[in-house]
């Protein structure tokens, strides 16, 4: 069953009494967790409860779902006595069956049948990322590609994970433009298959300053039958446009929306203008201050993390252990530049101050020079073994322990342990040096008496773990300024 199929069943298979249910009870949890007043007002009138959910028009009695809110009947979720809540056991049973959807689009997102090199090089670094990225990490799909159909973005977030530059317009569908998006979106899909269906339409934009934002995503379905997900700070800004968004979500359910809440008055705002039933499909990412959830370490979050301690001021709400909201995993494409980005997750650093490495950039007018900057790309930089030249050594955040017959390789969130045995030397010593590459390395152990294909295979294998480090090209590295990358 492939991602959507599954998404799909997730509706499908529920009476539409449930969803009403379930949506309802999804309004409570958005409550519960953004607006602290609405909380103090339930645990001060527990047997009053459901009088101050209606007040908010939410149609559940938070007396049918205790174990969702109230700390004394928290255990009961994992416990048989649950089952005396049923709503609370279909709205946790929802929630697994989300989660087990945002796995499946890591998976979908494999190619090894379309372009192998692509997804060596992408599981390479869903390796990279599992051990670098802390808390990160689990929740990133890596889709293949993105779209920006703007360039720049309006909303000036001050915790923006990305540091979204001005905007300077959109992309406006036009015959010509119309005729190049779906020429690209078309290429896409030849070279990357089920792929293509994980990708999006914004990331570093919003997605609401451009209003023919509903026209792309149509296009985008009718040639790769997925709809990309939409994510949107500003849900309000235009609503009739939202409300298409919305209406292509009903249609297709493809993948679930997301709007990102600032503070109380927007929440309080985006549930006067939608109902509980619009917004089924919808996961509301609280940013403000009740809901309490600490942003990533990039971008302007942190920046503002580091002005907090230059002024010593508390920090506001960032975690050095989530490190990035960057997800892709390749193609990075801006419409209106015409510019392709080859990007990966990192995390946030003075490198790399937006939580993602770009290893590549290329521009394109036409439709053809697209495809042949993504194949340009694939050629030039994903590669199944290290190059010959290539300077080989330990990621930068891994700490080396020499050891025989095997060295351990230590970050703060994963152990490995490598057998340093096809060699009388230690590999290990040598590749901790940083000062050979592959081809020095291979000679310098063949002349020590080891079989050259032992020592290439050997390399080849903890290449492939993510182990060594890849960034090694200063060019398109933080150098001045936001925007600058």
């Amino acid at each position: 069953m492939s991602a959507t199929d599954f998404y799909r069943n997730i509706f499908d298979r529920r009476t539409a009494g449930q969803l009403r249910t379930l949506s309802h009870v999804k309004r409570f949890m958005e409550r519960l967790l953004g607006d602290k007043a609405f909380v103090a007002a339930l645990l001060e009138n527990v047997d009053n409860s459901r009088t101050i959910a209606e007040r908010y028009g939410i149609e559940v009695d938070p007396v049918d779902i205790l174990p969702l809110w109230h700390k004394s009947y928290a255990k009961y979720r994992e416990e048989p006595e649950g089952a005396a809540w049923p709503v609370a056991a279909m709205w946790l049973e929802y929630q697994q069956e989300m989660i087990d959807h945002r796995d499946m689009l890591r998976e979908e997102s494999k190619m090894a049948m379309v372009i192998p090199r692509f997804q060596t090089w992408r599981k390479r670094q869903i390796r990279r990322c599992d051990g670098e990225l802390g808390a990160s990490a689990k929740s990133i799909t890596h889709p293949a590609l993105a779209f920006e159909l703007s360039d720049g973005c309006t909303g000036k977030c001050s915790f923006c994970g990305v540091s979204a530059g001005p905007f300077n317009g959109y992309y406006e569908y036009n015959k010509d433009h119309a005729m190049v998006w779906r020429g690209v979106v078309g290429v896409a899909s030849e070279m990357f298959g089920s792929a293509a269906r994980t990708g999006f339409c914004y990331h570093a934009t919003e997605p609401m300053d451009n209003p023919d934002y509903d026209r792309f995503l149509q296009d985008y379905y009718q040639i790769t039958s997925a709809l990309p997900q939409t994510t949107t700070a500003a849900p309000l800004k235009d609503q009739p446009l939202t409300r298409r968004v919305l209406d292509l979500f009903k249609r297709h359910r493809c993948v679930p929306n997301r709007f990102s809440v600032l503070n109380r008055d927007q929440l309080d705002q985006i549930h006067s203008a939608f109902s509980p039933e619009d917004l089924m499909g919808v996961e509301l990412v609280l940013q403000g201050k009740d809901a309490g959830f600490p942003k990533a370490m990039a971008g302007r979050a942190r920046e503002q993390k580091f002005r907090a301690e230059n002024n010593n001021d508390a920090i506001a709400g960032s975690d050095s252990n989530h490190t990035t909201i960057a997800c892709v995993s390749g193609f990075l494409v801006n419409m209106p530049r015409g510019e392709i980005r080859l990007v990966t997750p990192v995390p946030g650093s003075e490198r790399w101050p937006l939580g993602y490495r770009i290893v590549e950039k290329r521009p394109f007018k036409t439709v053809d020079e697209f495809k042949e900057g993504i194949q340009r790309i694939i050629d030039d930089h994903m590669h199944e073994s290290p190059l010959p030249n290539q300077l080989i050594r330990f990621r930068r955040d891994l700490k080396y322990e020499a050891g025989k017959p095997h060295f351990h390789l230590r970050s703060r969130n994963v152990h490995s342990t490598v057998a340093d045995n096809v060699a009388p030397i230690s590999l290990g010593d040598i590749i901790a040096s940083g000062d050979h590459t592959a081809a020095q390395l291979v000679a310098r152990a063949v002349t020590n008496g080891s079989n050259v294909l032992s020592v290439a295979s050997w390399l080849d294998a903890i290449f492939v773990k993510g182990l060594i480090e890849e960034d090694l090209d200063d060019r398109f590295a933080y150098q001045t300024s936001e925007g600058s990358e």
